[in-house]
């Protein structure tokens, strides 16, 4: 049995379908640029978890009308998260579960655990690709001269960036030799044009691409690149998603999706690609070649630093018929990439107890950009375990290696109320002896406020009740009201004469 609960969404406009279906999609016919007023109104709707967008009648910077739709907000809500990975949204954490067993596979015993294993069996199935020969997505194929990234109607997303920001590529390479899917990876890389078939990528050197790279010019070869935009919901978001170690976003696609994953053979690049995308930028990365990237506004809420990333020569691009433009922006939360972070909260959770046994729940607050702070509840046992829960999300994944800071607290305290969390922090936290402080670690290099780029300081504190040899003093009991005198009260509300006061029991533990 699949965790999927949704119909298949095979292409990207299968969803648009459900999405329009569900009265969760918004046609502007209106015209509107792609220069800062795109982002303006998306940023609008997003703060009010509104409908994907679909701008049917688009301008680019010159002013004359896009020659393709463009789409924004896809994953602009929770709901619309979960849907694109296939199940509701009460259902996210339960693909957590199957994460978390993909990552740590227990041995089947004989028939034994096999009704048990079967989400496993299944999903290694369906993670075996499809190569399709005629694809959708070489409908309409440019190129040599016919190349022209200025046909795609690229957003420039806030005042002050230097060139039209590609925002939602699916940048797919693999490891030099054997063209094996297992050798690939695929990564949410931005790409600034440049020219009319040269533009930027900008990846950071602990991601897969970048490690490509690396191997690629050890080489002295020019490595192939492709680049996807508009695939179906799987294959978008299984680019984001904590996978296992060698698991490659587009086999993991497949699982999500109930299907194995539709590729197509590039027609310049020995490279396979989303069959059913709405358009791939084929290309080569060179060895050696760079160019300064940025300024562009990104997740933290600035304007990150120019700095020199690979150039790309664009080869081919592929399109689908009257295809469909995929954009979004970054900038100060909540944006689009911090919802999709919130729903991937949940998918962390289980993993992190499969990991941590004595993780309860944890948060990443999407206003702390999501991964730099992180809250963890747990149960504790012993003095000290605290701060080994600390070191154990630092190394577990290289996501946490990049948190800045981690509270942890008791399972008695919900880490997505701040009211709790506040009251842990100022009731059971001594700064002398309860925060723990590591100095030049793997950071972010856009967190311009390391003295360092990429390297910089971690924060932990120790916001739990103090046990053993913690603490030499007498620790305090909170408060709780007796229950037989609020379930009284809770009886007698209405004979109260407090007409409009709602009766709360929330007190009761207060």
């Amino acid at each position: 049995m699949s965790f999927r609960e949704l119909p298949l969404f095979r292409d990207l406009r299968a969803f648009l379908h459900f999405l329009d279906a569900s009265d969760r999609l918004a046609k502007v016919d209106a015209p509107v640029s792609t220069v800062h007023e795109m982002t303006e109104v998306h940023r609008r709707v997003l703060e009010q978890r509104g409908p994907a967008l679909l701008f049917t009648n688009a301008r680019t910077a010159d002013g004359a009308a896009a020659q393709m739709p463009v789409l924004v907000n896809l994953f602009g809500s929770i709901e619309r998260v979960a849907w694109g990975l296939g199940v509701p949204r009460e259902r996210i954490s339960a693909l957590g579960d199957l994460l978390a067993r993909l990552r740590q596979p227990e041995p089947i015993d004989r028939f034994k655990g096999l009704r048990k294993s079967w989400p496993l069996v299944k999903a290694a199935l369906s993670a075996q690709p499809s190569i399709v020969g005629r694809p959708a997505v070489q409908e309409e194929i440019c190129t040599d001269r016919n190349v022209d990234l200025a046909r795609l109607p690229v957003q420039t997303c806030w005042p002050g960036e230097p060139a039209p920001l590609i925002t939602w590529p699916l940048v797919i390479t693999r490891t030099p030799g054997s063209d094996n899917l297992a050798g690939y990876n695929t990564g949410v890389y931005r790409v600034q044009v440049l020219d009319r078939d040269r533009a930027i990528i900008r990846w950071l050197a602990h991601r897969g691409g970048a490690a490509h790279h690396r191997l690629w010019s050890a080489t002295g070869q020019k490595m192939p690149v492709a680049i996807a935009i508009g695939a179906d919901p799987a294959t978008m978001l299984s680019a984001v998603l904590p996978l296992p170690e060698g698991m490659s976003e587009l086999r993991f696609s497949g699982v999500l999706r109930g299907e194995r994953p539709r590729l197509a053979r590039c027609v310049t690049q020995p490279l396979m690609v989303p069959a059913d995308a709405e358009i791939v930028i084929e290309g080569t990365v060179s060895p050696d070649e760079t160019a300064p990237e940025g300024p562009y506004g990104d997740h933290t809420g600035y304007y990150n630093a120019v700095e020199n990333f690979p150039v790309m020569q664009v080869t081919a691009i592929t399109s689908r018929r009257a295809p469909i433009y995929v954009s979004t922006y970054t900038g100060r939360p909540p944006d689009e990439p911090s919802i999709i972070g919130e729903a991937l909260n949940e998918l962390f959770v289980p993993i992190l107890r499969s990991q941590i046994p004595e993780v309860v729940d944890c948060w990443l607050p999407p206003d702390a950009c999501s991964y730099r702070m992180a809250v963890v509840s747990m149960r504790k046992r012993y003095p000290g375990q605290a701060r080994r829960v600390m070191m154990a999300l630092w190394g577990m994944m290289v996501q946490f290696s990049y948190t800045k800071i981690i509270v942890v607290v008791d399972d008695d305290i919900d880490v997505r109320n701040p009211r709790d969390v506040l009251w842990a922090l100022s009731t059971r936290m001594d700064p002398g002896r309860d925060l723990v402080i590591l100095d030049r670690t793997p950071i972010d290099y856009l967190d311009f406020s390391s003295p360092q780029s990429g390297l910089g300081g971690k924060l932990g504190i120790d916001a739990t009740n103090k046990i053993g040899a913690e603490t030499s003093r007498e620790w305090g009991r909170p408060l709780h009201m007796d229950r037989a005198v609020v379930d009284r009260v809770e009886r007698m509300w209405s004979e109260l004469g407090l007409d409009g006061v709602k009766s709360s029991a929330n007190g009761g533990d207060r």
